[in-house]
């Protein structure tokens, strides 16, 4: 099937898609079956049998034979889910191998969780599409997926979001970048079961923070409606052109450092509810998050979350003026910016660089070599620029930028 007849489709399902995921969630909520059930078909990438032979290609961990034969059939999976407090805690991210956190709009921050090697039960709660991430995802190879509920948009009948030149208009980046009705699942055009609303996760709260997924469910669809495994409807590889990272094992017990705790956060507004703290932990060689002053834990698991690598970047941060209710920002992307890299309980101190939203994102020391990662989970966090991040004994969530100003300018948010 070529990407017309994909897209001719789509349009249809799109149509229905709104009812059947309604029909869906009131047999799901009168059932009161419970939503893990969704995902039983789920084949687990971990043996613990199996010797640990094989590098994640994404973050350097390592699994068994079993779960490389699974990941070798898919391409990476990125899910937008929320962090507002209602949302919390959250499914599935413990599970992602690279997470991008940065602000929506209105100081509430979501994350960008990308699945490649291991795979999640229930995902979410899933939210909408924000040009940042989209422009953070571009670097992940041929038409990675990308998970979302709707979003950002330029709406011609109302002119909701049409300001300014629609500077935040994340669907129309979509579609200009050509990943519409193939590589972008949105909730919007894919129908019930694989998204649904599920009310009874996280009891009392807004539908908004309702709706859920799982990885195996979108690798599914992508491959039967898509057809996106590995390689592409040409067979093209989606790695074809990417550039992983570099990876290094966990530094000798005699070498870790003490640099404990990290604390940032993104305004001094919403520090209580959104300021970020890892303590490093050197017997396991892992950062511990807490957020909102409480450990940030998966619903999934009932554990906390943890991360090998913390990487924090600085970028111009700017309104995108486009009169949406509640105020879309937009990053710029491309160019250079502060970094901090926390590693192995150490910190290293550089800068990140992209030339093009669609190359790899740097990150380099202060002598401008490109850092490696130490195996495992990396999680980037992506601050306005001037906030800075504490670390050590002088650390306390004590963020510069309060809000976005007019004078920043984040000139790159469309494509070249």
């Amino acid at each position: 099937m070529n990407q017309k007849k994909l897209i001719i489709t789509s349009v249809i399902v799109y149509f229905v898609a709104a009812l059947a995921a309604y029909l869906g969630t009131t047999t799901l909520a009168s059932t009161g079956n419970s939503r893990m059930d969704q995902a039983q078909d789920v084949v687990q990438p971990t043996v613990p049998s199996e010797p640990l032979t094989e590098q994640c290609p994404i973050n350097g961990a390592m699994y068994g034979e079993t779960a490389r034969q699974l990941w070798e059939t898919r391409r990476p999976l990125a899910v937008v889910i929320e962090n507002h407090q209602e949302s919390r805690p959250q499914s599935g991210i413990s599970s992602a191998d690279v997470v991008y956190e940065a602000v929506s709009e209105g100081g509430v921050t979501r994350t960008l969780s990308i699945f490649y090697c291991q795979d999640a039960k229930v995902v979410g709660p899933v939210r909408s599409a924000r040009v940042h991430f989209i422009n953070l995802l571009r670097e992940w190879g041929n038409y990675p997926l990308y998970a979302h509920v709707g979003g950002a948009n330029c709406d011609v009948t109302t002119g909701s979001g049409c300001a300014n030149g629609a500077p935040a208009d994340a669907l129309g980046l979509v579609r200009k970048i050509g990943w519409n009705f193939y590589n972008d699942l949105n909730q919007f055009s894919i129908p019930y079961p694989f998204f649904y609303r599920d009310y009874d996760r996280l009891p009392g709260v807004a539908t908004e923070h309702t709706m859920y997924t799982s990885t195996a469910k979108l690798w599914e669809y992508a491959a039967k409606n898509r057809e996106l495994t590995n390689v592409d409807e040409e067979g093209v590889s989606w790695d074809e052109d990417w550039t992983p990272w570099t990876f290094a094992d966990d530094a000798p017990q005699a070498k870790r450092g003490k640099e404990t705790p990290i604390v940032y956060s993104f305004y001094d507004t919403n520090v209580s509810q959104y300021g970020v703290r890892w303590e490093y932990d050197a017997s396991t060689n892992t950062y511990k998050r807490f957020n909102g002053g409480k450990p940030h834990t998966d619903f999934n698991t009932d554990a906390q979350l943890i991360a090998k690598n913390v990487i924090v970047i600085e970028a111009v941060e700017s309104p995108a003026n486009d009169d949406y209710p509640g105020g879309h920002i937009v990053y710029r992307l491309t160019g250079t910016g502060p970094m901090y890299a926390f590693q192995n309980g150490n910190v290293i101190t550089g800068t990140w660089s992209k030339e093009t939203l669609d190359s790899k994102m740097l990150f380099l020391d202060e002598n401008g070599n490109e850092i490696s990662m130490v195996g495992g989970t990396v999680w980037i966090s992506m601050l306005p620029l001037g906030n800075g991040v504490q670390y050590g004994k002088e650390a306390q969530a004590t963020p510069k930028k309060t809000q976005t100003t007019d004078e920043d300018t984040a000139d790159d948010v469309t494509p070249e």
